[in-house]
């Protein structure tokens, strides 16, 4: 594929914390929105270069590399429904609210065309969805991170998405979450104050006050202290990429298994960090009623906090 040909073309340099991962799990790392199989297919075809030169999945990054990718443009897609099983907290005619586990992409991109909620979600509500962010994201208002699991709420229709768009963006939706931080935190709760806005150092980062950055509260109390970690409940009052993993990374406590904040190396072996979207509170669009929304923490979630191993 020639140069002209991609819709964006970026050049990476390898910071030390990521030296001695391999290439696919790198860039996995740093696009978290794609997968490591779709990244060995661009490598394969010599779309991921260093200095020109074309590289092998297995290479294993180097501190100073500069690795240049080439993702392919968007191509036009007919999305299909797709039979995946729900974990369904709340339904009416209006809106779906979903418990969604790690590893679901939420809508198609680069190198997840099928498999996504999107599908799912598609094939569940078969043509109630509403059409507000276009044929790619039907029926999505907001969105988590790949492997944050949780609460996640879907529109039917037009008119309920722009009321629970402005509620989003009247900060006005209840959102809480469970985590896991490294380290055992003193207080009882804080407050984290601190726009969030791209790393200008390392931009496959969010930083805190930074040029451009946006304002961002949150919300933490302590629920439990262990020997080498700390389990939290986080409320939002905004809602900015990566908030909460930026803002504990910021006081020095990232969450545990974070690829992008926290250590690269960990004794358990999890799937990116250790987060969920527990609680989930509108204003319902038609009735205008308080709705609370709660889904259970995932197995793995709780089977750390039952271990001693914490």
């Amino acid at each position: 594929m020639n140069h002209a040909q991609c819709v964006s073309q970026q050049t990476f340099e390898v910071h030390a914390e990521y030296e001695g991962h391999r290439l696919d799990k790198f860039l996995a790392v740093i696009y978290p929105d794609l997968s490591r199989a779709y990244f060995q297919k661009l490598i394969k075809a010599g779309q991921v270069t260093i200095c020109s030169a074309s590289l092998k999945s297995s290479y294993t990054v180097k501190e100073g590399d500069l690795i240049t990718v080439q993702i392919p443009p968007a191509v036009q897609i007919d999305l299909k429904p797709e039979n995946i099983p729900l974990d369904i907290l709340y339904e009416d005619s209006d809106v779906l609210v979903v418990n969604k586990p790690k590893d679901l992409v939420v809508h198609p991109a680069p190198g997840h065309y099928t498999g996504t909620l999107v599908n799912a979600v598609m094939y569940h509500c078969r043509h109630e969805l509403s059409g507000i962010n276009g044929e790619i994201r039907p029926g999505i208002v907001h969105r988590i991170d790949k492997d944050t699991t949780g609460s996640l709420i879907v529109c039917k229709n037009d008119d309920a998405h722009i009321k629970i768009a402005e509620q989003i963006k009247a900060h006005s939706v209840t959102r809480r979450y469970r985590g896991i931080a490294i380290g055992r935190i003193k207080e009882d709760s804080g407050r984290i104050c601190a726009d969030i806005g791209r790393d200008p150092k390392n931009r496959l980062k969010m930083a805190c006050n930074v040029p451009n950055g946006r304002h961002a509260v949150t919300h933490y109390r302590v629920l439990e202290r262990f020997t080498q970690h700390t389990y939290l409940e986080f409320e939002l009052e905004t809602g900015r990429t990566h908030q909460i993993r930026v803002h504990m990374a910021s006081i020095g406590h990232p969450l545990l298994a974070d690829p992008l904040y926290g250590p690269l190396k960990s004794k358990f072996h999890l799937q990116g960090q250790c987060l969920h979207a527990m609680t989930l509170g509108f204003h319902h669009p038609r009735t205008g009623e308080y709705t609370e929304v709660t889904a259970p923490l995932p197995e793995y979630f709780a089977k750390l906090l039952a271990s001693n191993a914490l």
